[in-house]
């Protein structure tokens, strides 16, 4: 498996990977596992494939959107046409999938956040995409997660390319009377966005923020679904 991340020139959003990536191989330990990054760090998706005969390539991503679509297709192409012979499954996005709601749900009671509170209305934040289809779908996770949580209320926002974001959508939580206001950050990995979404929402009036998803028994399971859908199910790309 070769498990691509956006890449961040943050240390810490690597550092989180790779520990993400150490419980996948704890949990199936005679996969081999590699990391690849499409930009800010090392190694790119065509040096993490170099020497592989076949393997599963892995979006560590969190919707489908423009890097899924076109940075990813766009390297494996490169990367095949100098390796003649590799066989590539493409695997799907991590999200949307029930799983990464259930790690959101363990980050805000690690934070302190009662399950489903009545009393809190919690902000999802994604990153934003310049997709509008990508942000319906952080939309469509904060309606379905509020439909199923008896929480006050679950709104989306978005860190960037998107509104509202993640001040104002606790403001206007706030506004409309909510007793308390929880943040769910739906990022993978530490870094300028999660920083930004904490200072932000706090000055904005947020009673809590939960820490990212990050290396979760929850997303390691995740990964190794996909990984095992995309063998069963993906086309394969073979190298000229």
């Amino acid at each position: 498996m070769v498990a691509v991340a956006h890449g961040s020139r943050d240390p810490r959003a690597a550092e989180t990977v790779e520990e993400l990536l150490d419980l996948v191989r704890r949990e199936r330990p005679g996969l081999p596992v590699r990391s690849a990054y499409l930009d800010h760090a090392p190694p790119t998706l065509g040096q993490a494939l170099r020497g592989l005969p076949e393997a599963v390539v892995l979006p560590l991503l969190l919707t489908e959107a423009y890097h899924s679509r076109v940075d990813i297709p766009a390297a494996l192409t490169t990367a095949t046409a100098h390796a003649p012979g590799l066989r590539v499954h493409r695997a799907t996005t991590l999200g949307p999938h029930p799983l990464l709601v259930t790690a959101l749900e363990h980050r805000l009671t690690e934070a302190g956040v009662p399950l489903g509170d009545p009393d809190t209305a919690v902000v999802l934040v994604s990153a934003g995409s310049s997709d509008p289809r990508a942000n319906a779908v952080v939309a469509g996770i904060a309606g379905h997660w509020r439909r199923a949580r008896p929480w006050w209320s679950v709104v989306p926002a978005y860190a960037s390319a998107g509104s509202p974001t993640p001040a104002e959508a606790v403001a206007r939580l706030l506004r409309s009377g909510a007793p308390r206001v929880a943040v769910a950050p739906y990022l993978l990995a530490p870094g300028y966005f999660a920083d930004k979404i904490r200072r932000d929402t706090l000055a904005a009036g947020a009673h809590t923020v939960a820490a990212v998803l990050g290396p979760s028994p929850e997303l390691a399971s995740l990964v190794l679904q996909r990984h095992t859908e995309a063998l069963i199910t993906s086309d394969l790309t073979a190298g000229a």
